[in-house]
This record gives C-alpha cells, structure tokens and sequence, in this order.
C-alpha cells in the first residue's frame, strides 16, 4: 500500500455496493431505541477496550498475563531496563501494519477522520474500523505510545453507529445522528462523564442540535454510562483529597486573576499544540521514508524520552495516557514549577511524534497531562508571588485540564463540564469557566483551526467554523422568496414569450388559466431562436417544483424539495383548498437559497 499524499484525507471511502441505499426515515421513538441499542455496545466496548490496554500494558511491560491495571497509580519500573526504549518501537510497528493492512482511516487521533464520514462521506464510517482502531490503539496506549484513549473509543462508537444505521437503511441525516451518538456514548463511558459526552457529540460531531439529533445522543450516553458504571463502579476519573479545593471566601481576586492570566498561557499552549502536531504529521508523511522506518524514528525517541524520566524522575511520565502523573499532581505529588514545566514539554514533544509517526490514538488525555503540567506550574509559581493568597498548585492543575482541552479542541462546554465530571468539584468552576473562554479566544485569535480541524482543512476537506450556526433556516420564506415572475399560458409559444420577458433574469410561471402547471427560467437552458420557434412554454417548462406557503420557514421548505428532489419551489399565500394562479406570492430556487446563507453569515 502506498504512502498516502498529504493532500487526500486518509479514510477509505465506503463502496457503494457495501452500502444499502438510504430507505426509510424512522420515527423519533425508534430512533431512540436504536440509540439505545448503540448506547449499550459503546459501553461495553469501552469496558473490553479498558481490560484490553490492561492486558497489553502488562505483557509489554512486565512480560506477564494480567488484566489488572490501574491508570491512576504509578506501575513499577520495567524489569527489561533499558530496553523498555524498544517497547514502544515494537508496538508501534505492529500498529503500522495493522493500520495499513486493514483500515488507513485507524491511524492518528480518530476524530477528524469521524469530522470527515459526518461532512464529507455521508455519515458512513466502516465497520471494520472498531475493530482495528480498537486494537490499534490499545496496542499504541498499552506499549507506552503517547496517546490517549478518547479518540479510539469516539471512533470505535461512531463505527457501530454508522454500520447499525446503514444496515437498517436510514437516510443520511439518521446516520450521522446514530454515528454521532455513539461516539458521545463512548467518550461518557470511557471517562465516566454522561454530561461530557452529550455535550462532546453536540460540540464538535453534530451539524444540526434538535430533539431529533439531541435526544438519541442523550439516550445513548446515558446508557453506555449506565453500563459502564455497572462493570466498573462510580469513582470520577480522578480522585481529589478530601477538602482539597475548599473556599474560605466567596470569590477569591488573586484566584481569577492567576486563572485569567493561565488561560493565556494555555490559548498559546494549545496553539503550539495545534501547529506542532500538524507539523509532526506533514514533516513524518512528506519524508518519504516508509512508514515503518517513519515509525522506529518516532517511538524510538519516545522510548527514550520516556527512560530519562524514569532515570531522572524515577517514572517513565509520559508514557501512555499519563493519569498516574496527574493524579499525583493533584494528591499535592508535584510542586516544583521546573518539573512541571519539563513534564509539559515532554508530553507536547512525545505526543506529537507519537501521532506523526503512526501510532494510534486520542489527544484529549494527553491535553488533560499538558493542561495539569502547565496549570500546577503556574499555580506554583502563583504561590511564590503572593505565598498568602490561598492559591494552590492542584487547583490551577485542574483549571489548567479544563482550558487546555477547552483550548485545543474549541470544546468549550465539553471541557468545563468534563472536568467538573471528573473532579467533582463545584468550587473551581468560576475560574475554570474564565480560564477556559481566555484560552479558546487566544488559541483562536493565534489560528482559526483546532487540533480536530486542522488536519481536514490542511488536506482539502475543511469543515464549516461555526457548525451549529443554522438561523437562516427560521426565516420566513416571504422573506426569501424572488417576487419578480412572469405568469404566461403554458400554450404560448416561445417565440411570442420572448417578446415579454428578459431571457437572463425573469423567471415564468405556467398556467392553465386554473392551475399552476409549471415553471421556465430562460437563464438556465441554452438558447437558439430556430429550436424554439415552434414550441410552446409547456414543452420546455419542467413541473419538478413544489408548492410552499407564505406561512412556511425555510427549513421546511428546504426540507420537502430535498425529499422530493426537487430544485424550485412556488410560494402561495396561504389559502384554503387547491392553490390557483392569482395566489402566487413568489418563486424559491437553489439561488434564492445560496443568498439566505451567505446573507446569514456575511450580511
């Protein structure tokens, strides 16, 4: 298989004979019953996911068969010493082959290539990618790759839900609603965060927020949650110390001021998170080295680094997922602003690599690391300044998560509500919300894009900014809708119609004298006096238009002649029984409708 060009989104489009075409669209409480069905299998397969890491982070690092692992603590150093260097190597060539082998679109961080099935391939993701993504991705996270385990479970979900969807011959829009949910479910299961991964799937996956596509996500993350919960307990993803962040005043100034100032740093961190990462995969895809090379190159440096920490530190740091290191951050482990700040760059430096040279894997937990480095180190170096302000490096550990992945990822309700779902900790949620809306303005003001978008927008496949941004749909169509229209007998010849109209610009409508009958626009069909000398409108008029109301918003509109292919619309004023010529109001094309957009975002 060759090396894919930069220039072409690494997703293996669906064939067309291995989808059933879009059949039925069904009913709302159906559609929640499916979300349920997809609810349950990401909470599962979040489970098998976990216990999978488990058992390959034990054979790899200490050659035994255990699914006993525990993220939040420090495991033992290797006893393969130095050569713990070559585990990484090792599992990252497997995940190479695997990646090539069966499922290009398995390799990186898994989002954006989600981002793309949504806008640019019809909501289709293919089945067999939960299957390799999984194992990927455990292999990468299990044999110390700098990776985290969000972005494989977002796609494992979203894969259920687009294969569930296409299987049972949903039209688009109820694929992209079940591929979305189920990559809700499986981010609120995976951190143990229902509220998360609702506000994850609205956020960044969906293009519409309704109670058609809102209703099945909330369904589906509630139940992965449930399921997971069931399997593996209550506890948050990390544990704060009893007390840890109590308030001794309402509002503390020196806390909002310390907060605002990290988000700052953060908007700038997450920005050279961004630019890094894209620059690690072009600099790795354009190298032309084969990928298997590309990746002893990468993971070989991350072994490395990983070693020095454990020679220097005593833990290897930025291997995996990292939870063990900020749950120690946050127990009070690490307070000195020199080692946080080395514990930062290490992270950004290995993750990068990490993902540029093949592995696979999500970037939020490696965002959480960076964040709570970045965040204790300023707290730290807060503390130093004003020693009797009540600041704290484990609180601005946690504010720094929040606006890190607030920062990166252009998530801001996902951030801010996940790190209180994970903390449980209701008082740091003034500055946390503050730093977070600093740090997304400044990563914004640096770059337009996302570490999510960045990688479509570089490879020609960008997505709109403001996804949600839908209000020219709630416009009345009166407001839309082209006034200046000619009504002619659809008897007329054409030759005596072109003694009335402009060719370029009028738009006719066709009668009987009773009905409507149909619709001519000159401008759209190619023009020669001797062919229409003798025939009449009718014979070049086309009846592929429906008939909307004064009454109607656009989006219903929009809506029918979709359904029903059709390209023109003729708006009536509303009366009772069959439309008649004299109660025509106007006329809605596709260019009617291009104007109501670009008026909405530019006008």
């Amino acid at each position: 298989m060759s090396v894919e060009s930069p220039s072409v989104p690494s997703v293996a489009p669906i064939a067309p004979e291995a989808e059933a075409p879009p059949e039925r669209e069904v009913a709302l409480p159906l559609m929640l019953l499916l979300a349920l069905v997809v609810g349950i299998v990401a909470g599962l397969g979040a489970i098998v996911f976990k216990y999978l890491i488990a058992f390959i982070y034990n054979f790899a690092f200490y050659g035994r068969i255990s699914l006993d692992f525990d993220p939040n603590a420090y495991g033992a150093p290797s006893p393969w010493g130095a050569g713990i260097i070559l585990v990484p190597v090792i599992g990252g060539l497997i995940v190479v082959w695997l990646v090539r082998s069966f499922a290009p679109e398995a390799k990186g961080h898994g989002v954006p290539e989600v981002m793309y099935a949504i806008y640019h391939n019809g909501g289709n993701v293919r089945g067999v990618v939960a299957v390799v993504k999984s194992l990927a991705s455990a292999i990468s996270i299990g044999t110390g790759a700098s990776v985290g385990r969000e972005g494989p479970i977002i796609q494992i979900g979203s894969s259920f839900g687009s294969t569930f969807a296409r299987a049972l011959g949903l039209v688009r829009h109820q694929k992209i609603t079940l591929l979305s949910a189920g990559a809700g479910a499986g981010i609120a299961a995976t951190f143990n965060t229902p509220l998360g991964g609702v506000l994850f799937a609205s956020e960044v996956l969906l293009p519409e927020i309704s109670a058609r596509t809102f209703l099945p996500v909330v369904v589906a993350t509630a139940t992965s949650t449930y399921v997971f919960r069931l399997a593996m307990g209550i506890e948050s993803a990390f544990l704060l110390p009893l007390g840890a962040f109590g308030q001794t005043e309402a509002v503390n100034g020196a806390e909002l001021v310390l907060a605002a100032l990290l988000g700052v740093v953060v908007g700038v961190a997450a920005w050279l998170f961004v630019k890094l990462l894209a620059a690690s995969e072009d600099l790795f895809e354009q190298s032309n080295l084969n990928p298997y090379i590309q990746n002893i190159i990468g993971m070989t440096s991350v072994g490395l680094m990983g070693y020095v920490f454990l020679l220097s530190s005593g833990q290897y740091h930025i291997y995996s997922v990292g939870y063990a290191t900020i749950q120690d951050i946050i127990d009070g482990g690490h307070t000195s602003a020199l080692l946080l700040l080395l514990l930062f760059a290490g992270k950004l430096v290995a993750t990068c690599l990490s993902l540029g040279s093949g592995a696979s894997g999500g970037i939020f937990s490696p965002s959480l690391f960076m964040g709570a480095t970045l965040g204790g180190a300023v707290g730290a170096l807060g503390m130093m300044v004003a020693p009797d302000s009540g600041l704290s490096v484990e609180t601005f550990a946690v504010i720094g998560m929040g606006a890190m992945v607030g920062g990166a990822t252009s998530a801001a309700m996902t951030a801010i509500v996940m790190i209180f779902e994970m903390t449980r900790d209701y008082e740091i949620i003034l500055p946390l919300v503050l730093a977070v809306a600093i740090a997304i303005g400044v990563r914004r003001a640096l770059i337009q894009s996302d570490i999510y978008t960045i990688k479509l927008r570089r490879r020609g496949r960008p997505i709109p900014t403001d996804r949600t941004t839908n209000m020219f749909l709630v416009q009345p169509v009166s407001e839309v809708m082209e006034t200046s229209f000619e009504m002619l007998p659809g008897s007329m010849t054409v030759s005596d119609a072109l003694k009335h109209i402009d060719v370029e610009t009028t738009r006719v409508i066709l009668t009987d004298g009773n009905r409507i009958t149909g619709f001519v626009r000159f401008g759209t069909i190619p023009y020669r006096a001797d062919r229409f000398a003798s025939q009449t409108l009718a014979d070049i008029g086309s009846t592929e238009f429906i008939i909307a109301s004064t009454q109607n918003n656009l989006n219903t509109v929009v809506t029918r002649m979709n359904r029903r292919n059709r390209s023109y619309a003729i708006v009536v004023n509303d009366v009772r029984g069959l439309p008649r010529p004299e109660d025509i109001a106007g006329i809605i094309s596709r260019e009617e409708i291009a104007k109501a957009v670009v008026q909405n975002h530019y006008g």
